[in-house]
């Protein structure tokens, strides 16, 4: 059973900083792209920022230079560093796991976290 467990998150000040975890069970992780999302009150889901199975970056424009995805394949566990967060960063944050193999595209997700930054 695929299990993806994540954590952190909550309520934070303008210009703070926060660092979500999402820990992964029943995959073998590293080979898995994995990628964190955001949705907004009456907004559609977002990609925020993925990693590559080798560890190659990318982000969403509007959270370059703030925010840093980064995977610890010993731990299953990806994480997002949230800095200089600022207002609109409010939303529900949900981590994925993404694969293709075999003509079959596997993808998974967790809970969701609320993240909401306001003073």
């Amino acid at each position: 059973q695929v299990q993806l467990v994540q954590s952190g998150g909550g309520l934070v000040q303008p210009g703070g900083s926060l660092r979500l975890s999402c820990a992964a069970s029943g995959i073998i992780f590293s080979r898995y792209f994995m990628g964190w999302y955001r949705q907004a009150p009456g907004k559609e889901r977002e990609l925020v920022a993925f990693i590559t199975s080798g560890a190659d970056t990318n982000y969403a424009d509007n959270v370059k230079g703030r925010f840093t995805i980064s995977r610890d394949n010993a731990k299953n566990t990806v994480y997002l560093q949230m800095n200089s967060l600022k207002p609109e960063d409010t939303a529900v944050y949900y981590c994925n796991a993404g694969r293709r193999a075999s003509g079959y595209e596997y993808s998974y997700w967790g809970q969701g976290t609320q993240v909401t930054v306001s003073s």
